[in-house]
């Protein structure tokens, strides 16, 4: 008896040794969270089965980022992508519907990590005209599109989390769920993990604690976290385990020397407001060749963390209303940033923000590209950055984000070469949804 006894505690001892150490390989960022594949809350419309599409002609950047394919041929049948290739390899199958896209680009269909609705209920309609297949608001509770879903446009595949999670208080109530404490913080994410969330988002003045609980939670649900800081410290919510960091400036805290890093912090905590301009002043600041800078980007690649930047909505150019030197200063250290990053390996992906200063309404996501190419993205990478990335960001890279046999067809065809000109994606001329083709595309908005 006493040596089964003495068996039994050492099976123990082996066991917890075993889940300790998994749990330091996690910390260390050897070892991710296991992650099922996640799926849109709104039923996409399916087309006939035997149905056949055969796109040929087309210059294929297949989203993936190898080189383009001359002259290629894509066969959808039903919702699917079935072959994919130069079209002097390709069959075309007889009866299919042949689509003459000779002088177009094909891309995978865009994916746009940050979307607001923001109670303008036709715009996830105008964006599926503009290319956006797929999109993810991080921070609105889901009946804010039942308008949306209702309507008889067809809408982007809705990847949706709920509101943000905040404490008091609160930057935008009205858009998020407060918690107070680790059992509220868990309660939530449970609850909005029921719901169909395809992500939990926390917002800046939830403390580092709760991020922590709420990225637990959220992983033990197979959900991914992402994040707005402007609080807590970026480096510290990466540790606390955040998947994502939305907007360049929620890694402002974290690249300043820890005094100025501070009196920021404070005047936030102070009043949420303080941090509209006041995160000009930060980045005007901001040393990006510094060693603090150095290891933020060491960190974000050692873990694999995504940035969504968000650029589009903080540009500032000189004749901008209220606009100084340091403003514009400010935001090209954003883009300076986003450039460092990404050279040094980390995962960026394209978030459009819905409303931007410097693009028409619905154009937000092609002028969000645009930027990344001033940063320092080739327009290729800032077309994977917007197709494959995303999809493995949003947990969809099973069925979404390139142009591959087994794939959904989601697919936008423009006119020009955006791999020399990232501004021909505003020159849609066919988009895809699902293997069916989205009316009104190219049409004058009135």
């Amino acid at each position: 008896m006493k040596n089964s006894t003495q068996l039994l505690k050492t099976a123990l001892l082996v066991v917890l040794l075993l889940c300790g150490g998994i749990r330091a390989q996690q910390r260390r960022g050897q070892a991710a969270p296991a992650f099922r594949p996640l799926h849109e809350v709104n039923q996409v419309a399916r087309p006939d089965a035997k149905q056949v599409i055969a796109i040929v002609g087309a210059t294929l950047v297949d989203g993936r980022g190898g080189a383009p394919v001359l002259d290629a041929a894509v066969i959808v049948r039903g919702e699917r992508i079935v072959a994919v290739g130069k079209r002097a390899s390709v069959s075309i199958p007889s009866g299919a519907e042949v689509v003459d896209a000779n002088g177009l680009t094909l891309v995978p269909g865009l994916i746009d990590s940050h979307f607001h609705i923001d109670g303008d209920d036709p715009l996830p309609a105008l964006y599926l005209t503009h290319g956006i297949t797929s999109l993810r608001d991080p921070g609105q509770w889901t009946e804010a599109y039942d308008a949306a879903r209702k309507a008889a446009a067809p809408v982007p595949r809705l990847f949706l989390c709920g509101p943000h999670l905040d404490s008091p208080p609160a930057a935008y109530p009205n858009d998020s769920y407060i918690v107070r404490d680790a059992e509220e913080t868990r309660l939530a994410v449970n609850r909005f993990a029921d719901d169909g969330a395809s992500a939990i988002k926390v917002y800046f003045r939830l403390p580092l604690a709760l991020i922590r609980v709420a990225t637990e939670t959220a992983h033990a649900r197979g959900l991914p976290v992402t994040s707005h800081l402007e609080i807590v410290d970026a480096t510290d919510a990466i540790r606390a385990g955040v998947d994502g960091v939305e907007h360049a400036t929620s890694f402002g805290t974290a690249l300043l020397p820890l005094r100025d890093a501070e009196k920021y912090r404070q005047a936030v905590l102070a009043d949420n407001n303080a941090r509209r301009e006041g995160r000009y002043q930060v980045w005007s600041k901001i040393d990006l060749d510094s060693p603090r800078a150095r290891a933020v980007f060491k960190l974000i690649v050692e873990r694999g963390t995504v940035v969504s930047p968000t650029l589009a909505v903080f540009e500032r150019q000189l004749g901008d209303k209220d606009t100084t030197e340091m403003h514009v200063r400010a935001f090209k250290q954003m883009e300076a940033f986003v450039g460092q990053a990404f050279r040094a390996g980390a995962h960026v992906v394209v978030g459009s923000h819905s409303d931007v200063p410097h693009a028409k309404r619905g154009w937000a996501y092609q002028r969000e590209l645009e930027l990344l190419v001033e940063s320092g993205l080739t327009p290729m990478q800032a077309i994977v950055a917007g197709t494959s990335e995303n999809a493995r960001f949003f947990r969809a890279s099973d069925r979404l984000g390139s142009i591959e046999p087994g794939k959904l067809a989601d697919l936008v065809l423009v006119e020009g070469d955006p791999l020399r000109n990232i501004s021909d994606m505003r020159r849609l001329k066919r988009v895809m949804l699902n293997g069916q083709w989205v009316d009104g595309v190219g049409a004058k908005e009135k």
